[in-house]
């Protein structure tokens, strides 16, 4: 239901997510500036955070994208990245478009150096505000600790699946593991809804069936890949071939992933650790998040992980029903978490 009271917009069904996001996962306190920025498709969401933030008394500056230049953006607007430098908070809820993880890239790079809790909602929707935005973000934190505490001194992890994936991952103890449950802090900006654990490997060898979703916006094209999965082939941690019945998606896939040199590694392993979310529903925001692994391919986060090279691309991929094992310690089995 949504209702006006002074000209402001109240949507009740955004409401509870809206309340997780800026008191549970952003902890926004009622001194602070909150910058937020969104577009026209996902503006009411946008909107619906910026009205909980100004209820608490935060100082809320929103951003529209279509104001400053027809999308996509090849640049991140100046007086966003301005702004950005002199707030505490910041919320990015925009439908993504080809061409703009450079613009997302140039907001994380203040993010970090201005040391923002920052929460990254690519094309988050109602039915993500309703689902994940309403999980139990502290029993997540939870879980992704013991995940954590685990993963961070391991030297191998295996994954396995129902529909074919059997990967390797090789660890190293120079490349930290992050931990973004939902509950964000200064250290590390974290997508909302949370609920990961996760590290550049040192090397991946196997393969992996996405019979989830591909990231980026190859997601919104193709939406639930359980009818038709994407079979991809590593060796040392580059992409060695890819198979799928969708012609389109594989050609597609295949050339996002050989955009620069380093767009078709493996960047990214992570484990998936928020137990409100039982169903692959076409998002990577929220399915990356579903309990399980997934990987990505490009861009490392070498800024948080340290590792040493870079890409200017990065696209995860989404697996379901997985068996897990650190080093010689099963932590899932099915899907289901064992610690």
């Amino acid at each position: 239901m949504t209702y006006h009271s002074d000209n402001v917009i109240f949507d009740q069904d955004l409401a509870e997510g809206a309340f997780n996001a800026v008191n549970v996962c952003l902890r926004v306190k009622p001194e602070e500036k909150l910058t937020v920025i969104t577009d026209e498709r996902t503006r009411d969401i946008a909107a619906s955070i910026r009205n909980e933030a100004a209820r608490i008394g935060a100082n809320c500056h929103m951003f529209v994208l279509e104001d400053f230049a027809e999308r996509p953006h090849r640049e991140m607007p100046r007086p966003i990245l301005d702004d950005l430098a002199s707030s505490q908070v910041s919320v990015y809820a925009v439908w993504g478009q080809p061409g703009e993880l450079r613009t997302r890239m140039q907001m994380t790079e203040v993010v970090t150096a201005h040391r923002l809790r920052h929460a990254h909602m690519v094309n988050v929707n109602r039915q993500i505000m309703q689902e994940g935005m309403r999980a139990d973000f502290v029993k997540v934190d939870e879980i992704s600790r013991k995940v954590w505490e685990l993963a961070r001194t391991a030297k191998r992890i295996r994954a396995t699946s129902s529909r074919g994936t059997n990967i390797i991952a090789e660890l190293s103890p120079q490349l930290k593991w992050l931990k973004t449950s939902g509950i964000i802090t200064e250290e590390k900006w974290g997508n909302l809804p949370g609920g990961e654990v996760f590290t550049a490997p040192l090397q991946v060898n196997g393969t992996f069936v996405v019979d989830g979703v591909v990231g980026d916006y190859l997601c919104n094209k193709y939406g639930n890949l359980s009818g038709e999965p994407l079979t991809v082939v590593i060796e040392n941690s580059r992409m060695k071939s890819v198979h799928c019945d969708n012609r389109e998606l594989k050609q597609e896939f295949w050339n996002y992933c050989h955009t620069d040199s380093n767009s078709d590694r493996v960047g990214e392993f992570a484990i998936g650790t928020n137990v409100h979310l039982r169903r692959v529903i076409g998002h990577i925001l929220q399915d990356e998040k579903i309990p399980g692994a997934h990987i990505a391919f490009g861009h490392p986060y070498a800024e948080h992980t340290g590792a040493d090279w870079s890409s200017s691309t990065h696209i995860d991929v989404v697996g379901t029903n997985f068996n897990i094992w650190i080093d010689d310690k099963i932590i899932m089995r099915e899907g289901e978490f064992l610690i």
